[in-house]
């Protein structure tokens, strides 16, 4: 099975990013449901089991975490996320490391579309920079590992196990 473990999102307004974006960018975005921070994509895995047995030696994140501001990778821009630089973030993915976990280049983000064209790179730009230290909702306190099914109106994913935090 297809697994990754990530922590569930939930953005104020995710309708009004898409309806600004709309007319400049084409491409696959994410439904919202399926929005999330990516811990460790593992790929396909044949035993669950030994994940499992990593993840229990992880504690959750203590506090939510600001999602702000917007961004992209590659050239040509391919992906268009959503950024949330916080200090925690990158101090719970050094839990992942002390577990066993390959991260490999964590840089965390929420992946909203899939970019295949640019309409209008000067709007682009300008639209990126209305969005700028623009807190735009949370990274919810919950690490979760989840098996994901490509079909074809885009990925589904089902929670196999999760962190509990102290507060569940």
């Amino acid at each position: 099975m297809r697994l990754f473990i990530a922590s569930p999102v939930k953005l104020d307004d995710y309708a009004s990013i898409q309806k600004d974006f709309k007319d400049i960018i084409e491409g696959r975005w994410v439904k919202e449901e399926n929005l999330h921070l990516t811990w460790v994509f593992l790929g396909n895995v044949k035993d669950e089991d030994s994940i499992i047995n990593k993840l229990k030696k992880i504690s959750p994140l203590v506090n939510k975490a600001d999602i702000e501001e917007l961004g992209y990778f590659g050239r040509p821009p391919r992906v268009f996320f959503a950024k949330a630089e916080k200090k925690s973030l990158y101090e719970k993915a050094g839990t992942f490391k002390e577990a066993g976990f390959d991260l490999y280049r964590f840089k965390p983000h929420v992946t909203l579309c899939r970019i295949k064209t640019i309409h209008d790179y000067k709007a682009y730009k300008e639209k990126l920079k209305e969005y700028r230290e623009k807190i735009m909702g949370l990274i919810l306190p919950e690490i979760n590992l989840y098996e994901s099914r490509l079909t074809s109106e885009g990925a589904e994913y089902t929670c196999i196990y999760k962190i509990k935090s102290i507060q569940s």
